[in-house]
């Protein structure tokens, strides 16, 4: 059922009961002051009465009818436009208008009351009339002008008002509630056609002037919006779970064909000296080693494409930076590590994805960052200003040629002496870009290793005021080298 049609009933159905409930009402009130009228009247033709139906009581009672008689006709005379009617014990006098002597009267002895006689109504005041030698009770009766013809004309032409009203009012409501329901027609319309599966059209931007309306428009717009993201979401997570496998397989091929060969060697030649197994079994070790970490890696770069904004926080990064630099010390007790943080530098982030661009920046330079006699000395430092964090790591290794600080950070860049996945730093770059910052590899600050720098923007600050929110496509499993990427990331900034 359409909305004006549901408006046209409810207020074809309410008008002619609101319409009954006033006139009713009006009706109450009018025969409540018509019976005042006649109160205020009977009462003061009571005034003027009870002395003389005294006088008639004491006439009547002494046995002289003569008298009894002339207080009679004064009664009477006096009674003018009301009817009288005066009981006693034995004895009753009556005259003017009232009921038949049929008619039982209430049971009162004093006070209003309407009486209802042969289809007419009497309004009746009872007043007690004592004297010293008898006592009687004084009825007046006046026409009851609340329940006349008038009155119930009234009240006819109220029924009929309100029955005149249901269609005529459904009709009215109808016709504003179709003009009032227009602009919600024609937003109807406009997305009837609208199918997101097979469509790219969307709502414009029109206000209707109908708050409401306009507030269903918007609504449309942002379901039409989130379903979009979430199909792109989709197909991103489509192509990565493929991008994975791919990769996987291409990754994998070669390290699983070294231990395949190694594995067919210790089976097909039991009799190998004990030096050449060690060294097979130390090959197939390291190859174990180099597959587990290219699937870590994989994962986690398949977790950063795929992260949802609701996901970011405020982070202190001078605690995760603590944390990391005390993993890595656990790990490569050997080596030098020292951390210069400034406290209360926070950033709106993920918090697993900037503790692994830490831990792999740290990886980094305890794997390449060793000088000439295996030493290894990373300085880490997180500073703040002008709206963004930074945070360096510095080591004293051979450093970065300039001819490769670009392609450091693809996919599966390895260098000749690496036994890593070639994802460590394509990891750091994923994270960094999905925070709205950067990455970049210099010189060490004395001319010797290396140092990268992760720029992030600080949690308010002026420089990214949308840092909060991840880039809408990430691309950094799926994207090979040379590709195009969605979201920017400045590797030539030095």
């Amino acid at each position: 059922m359409k909305l004006s049609t549901r408006i046209a009933l409810a207020v074809g159905c309410t008008v002619p009961l609101l319409v009954l409930a006033a006139g009713g009402l009006l009706l109450a009130l009018v025969a409540r002051d018509l019976h005042r009228a006649e109160d205020q009247h009977l009462r003061q033709r009571a005034v003027a009465l009870v002395p003389e139906a005294r006088a008639l009581l004491r006439a009547s009672a002494s046995g002289r009818p003569k008298a009894a008689d002339t207080r009679e006709r004064q009664l009477l005379s006096s009674a003018l436009d009301v009817g009288v009617r005066l009981v006693a014990p034995g004895t009753a006098f009556t005259g003017g208008p009232q009921p038949g002597p049929a008619v039982t009267l209430p049971d009162r002895s004093t006070g209003f009351t309407t009486v209802r006689a042969d289809g007419r109504s009497w309004r009746a005041l009872i007043h007690p009339v004592d004297t010293t030698t008898a006592s009687g009770t004084l009825w007046l009766f006046a026409p009851d002008t609340a329940d006349r013809a008038q009155i119930r004309l009234v009240r006819n032409r109220v029924i009929l008002t309100a029955v005149l009203a249901a269609p005529l009012s459904g009709l009215l409501a109808w016709g504003l509630a179709t003009r009032a329901s227009a602009p919600l027609t024609r937003l109807t319309r406009r997305t009837a056609g609208l199918d997101p599966r097979t469509s790219t059209a969307r709502l414009p931007e029109e206000r209707s002037g109908v708050r409401e309306v306009d507030d269903l428009a918007s609504t449309l717009r942002t379901v039409l919006a989130r379903y979009d993201e979430q199909a792109a979401r989709t197909g991103q997570a489509l192509d990565t779970a493929r991008s994975f496998s791919s990769a996987a397989a291409h990754e994998l091929r070669t390290p699983l064909m070294s231990m395949g060969t190694n594995l067919d060697i210790l089976t097909g030649h039991p009799d190998l000296p004990a030096a050449e197994r060690a060294d097979i079994l130390a090959d197939l070790h390291r190859e174990h080693a180099r597959l587990l970490g290219l699937l870590v890696m994989l994962r986690e770069l398949g977790r950063g494409d795929l992260v949802e904004a609701d996901a970011f926080r405020p982070v202190d990064l001078a605690e995760l930076a603590d944390a990391a630099v005390a993993e890595a010390r656990r790990r490569a007790p050997d080596a030098d590590l020292t951390l210069d943080a400034a406290p209360g530098l926070t950033v709106h982030g993920w918090e697993p994805g900037l503790r692994l661009l830490l831990d792999n920046l740290l990886g980094n330079a305890l794997a390449h960052g060793r000088d000439a006699r295996g030493r290894a000395r990373v300085r880490v430092g997180v500073s703040g200003g002008a709206g963004e964090v930074l945070v360096t790591v510095d080591d004293h290794g051979p450093g970065v040629p300039a001819d490769a600080r670009a392609r450091i950070f693809e996919r599966f860049q390895r260098g000749p002496d690496s036994a890593g996945s070639g994802l460590g730093l394509t990891l750091v770059a994923q994270q960094a870009a999905l925070h709205g910052g950067s990455v970049t590899v210099t010189d060490g600050p004395d001319g010797r290793g290396a140092r990268f720098e992760v720029r992030l923007p600080a949690r308010g600050g002026a420089s990214a005021p949308d840092s909060g929110t991840p880039p809408s496509r990430r691309d950094w499993l799926i994207g090979t080298a040379g590709a195009n990427r969605s979201q920017s990331f400045p590797k030539d900034r030095s």
